[in-house]
């Protein structure tokens, strides 16, 4: 048997002729490689280092409109034979699908011109100790931060980058490189008997964009420190504020329940919304490809499918769906090209960077206009429920009073509906995040309910 070519398109070609030689009518095919450092301190020590690598080939064909998908990182040739001619037998014997296939033909072109920028070669430059030094100094800073910071949970950095070629049968080639490098640190704030937790990570494609180790552990000192001394609060009713990452959280829950799967499906309450007034008149949220070293950025999705700016919710109004060309088929629209895979999944819808617009004002001048409510920093459970819309989650956070923040407040759940909490938003801070792939200001929700003492 002739040996498997040694450069990626050769490869993927290799793959599709070998795929249809054993009767699969239409293939798409990937290769990845990439690779990853991560090390980990704890109270000045080195408390591990990892390295990892990646290599293999995912194949998804069909037969008809019968399909599997497979993947391996064994490229030996006579053995990833056997494994695609397994994998056009286990498509024989799959059901009929009307909506499975390719995109067709006239859904691809266009894209590729923009400049992403999600390759840094200084993050492959990146040693082990110099990586090392930065966590503990990320740490350092988080335990010199105030005397109540005796222990700490760590502190690690990752780094890595990743290439990723795509072809399939109709002649569709593309590839994308792509670096990313983090840190993050925990402490451990002690008042008597008291312990309390929090952490601060920085994230970015280049180096050149982290935030200093000596920031992130200042960050997250002053977390952890806000939480001492934390009480029970009265069962009341009051507005809340989410502070961004957990406003983030529930944007998340957004993208779900407007996923191309649970819409055909009918398993979300936004199920036959389209066109309909969903949020607020302040809340736009656009998803957005081909944002310069984006979190998500590509010009091509899972599909080969060149990708385009997306606006999901305009001033309150939901205007478009998340669909691959599978979900799209199923609900009789068009992909809004939101595949995504990875080498053993098949494609399925996915948002890029979804972003919610900002607001004008500061989260201080949003906390000085809430008299009295709630500023929720941390989330526990799975109360979020996108079928029914009902909403309940154990949270923590602080007390507002007369605008200011005042003391912490724990072992309590704030409750309501995902419809009545999107219409219920009356503020939008300013500090959306670009290193979020999901990613809200701050918002405050006009009343929500608070079960505690």
């Amino acid at each position: 048997m002739a040996e498997i070519p040694q450069s990626p398109d050769g490869l993927l070609q290799w793959v599709l002729d070998t795929a249809a030689r054993h009767g699969a009518t239409s293939a798409d095919a990937l290769f990845v490689e990439g690779h990853s450092t991560e090390v980990g301190v704890r109270l000045g020590e080195t408390e591990q280092v990892k390295r990892s690598q990646q290599k293999g080939v995912g194949l998804r064909l069909f037969k008809g409109r019968s399909t599997a998908t497979t993947s391996t990182s064994d490229l030996d040739a006579e053995r990833l034979e056997a494994l695609i001619r397994q994998t056009c037998d286990a498509a024989t014997v799959t059901a009929d699908d009307p909506c499975a296939g390719l995109p067709d033909h006239e859904a691809f072109g266009g894209g590729g011109d923009t400049e992403l920028d999600l390759f840094d070669s200084s993050v492959d430059e990146l040693d082990v100790e110099s990586a090392l030094d930065m966590a503990l100094a990320a740490e350092a800073a988080s335990r010199d931060a105030d005397p109540a910071i005796e222990n700490s949970e760590g502190a690690e950095m990752s780094w890595g980058g990743a290439t990723m070629h795509f072809a399939n049968s109709l002649g569709i080639r593309h590839s994308r490189r792509s670096s990313s490098v983090s840190l993050w640190t925990t402490p451990v704030a002690h008042r008597g008997d008291e312990m309390q937790r929090d952490y601060w990570y920085t994230w970015s494609r280049h180096r050149d964009a982290l935030m200093s180790p000596e920031e992130v552990g200042r960050r997250a000192a002053e977390r952890a420190l806000r939480r001492l001394g934390a009480r029970k609060p009265e069962t009341c009713r009051v507005p809340v504020i989410f502070e961004a990452p957990m406003a983030s959280r529930l944007l998340g829950s957004l993208a779900g329940a407007i996923s191309g799967g649970a819409i055909y499906r009918k398993a979300t309450y936004l199920y036959d919304k389209l066109g309909e007034t969903i949020a607020a008149p302040s809340i736009t949220i656009v998803d957005n490809p081909h944002l310069v070293r984006g979190p998500a950025s590509r010009l091509y999705d899972g599909e080969g499918l060149a990708t385009r700016p997306l606006t999901v919710v305009q001033d309150g109004v939901l205007k478009s769906y998340i669909l691959d060309t599978y979900t799209a088929r199923k609900i009789g629209g068009e992909s809004t090209r939101h595949a995504s895979r990875g080498l053993s999944s098949t494609p399925a819808p996915s948002t890029s960077n979804f972003w919610m617009n900002p607001g004008e004002q500061s989260l201080e001048e949003l906390i000085a206009s809430t008299d009295r409510g709630l500023f929720v920093t941390e989330l526990f459970g799975f109360g979020v429920n996108t079928v029914t819309g009902d909403y309940s989650q154990g949270a923590s956070g602080l007390w507002i009073e007369n605008g200011k923040l005042t003391d912490a407040v724990n072992e309590f759940t704030i409750a309501s509906t995902l419809p009545a909490m999107w219409m219920g938003i009356d503020g939008l801070a300013n500090d959306r995040v670009t290193y979020r792939a999901t990613s809200a200001p701050s918002f405050r929700i006009d009343g929500m309910t608070l079960a505690g003492a």
